[in-house]
């Protein structure tokens, strides 16, 4: 019988790339609707990071249909998460970004991070 030490470290991912709080992703989810299967992807910014190994999760926020903001927490290592692609990064001093909340517009956005800051 294996330890449950050995059953998390052959289930969790090591193809993920490197998150932080400010960056834009496409997380491509796996959903699963009676027999068939599809990816939806979720675009949004990532607000905060908690945990470490099995337990790990992050907050991505977007702003839906009619200006409503639309959070959802993803389990790192869920086996429903297909891909998670970076698309740019920004600057921040926090590592929670949970006053993007009450902000809307221009005001909501980050400062974009270029390959030299």
């Amino acid at each position: 019988m294996e330890s449950w030490k050995e059953i998390i470290k052959d289930q969790s991912k090591k193809d993920l790339p490197q998150m932080n709080p400010g960056d834009t992703v496409d997380v491509h989810y796996r959903v699963v609707e009676g027999e068939k299967e599809r990816i939806q992807v979720f675009t949004g910014t990532v607000i905060s990071q908690r945990g470490s190994g099995a337990d790990a999760s992050f907050t991505v926020r977007k702003i839906g249909s009619g200006g409503i903001g639309v959070e959802r927490i993803f389990p790192l290592h869920s086996p429903f998460i297909a891909d998670i692609k970076i698309k740019k990064s920004a600057i921040v001093r926090r590592a929670k970004l949970y006053y993007l909340r009450k902000l809307k517009g221009k005001a909501a956005r980050l400062k974009e991070k270029s390959r030299f800051n």
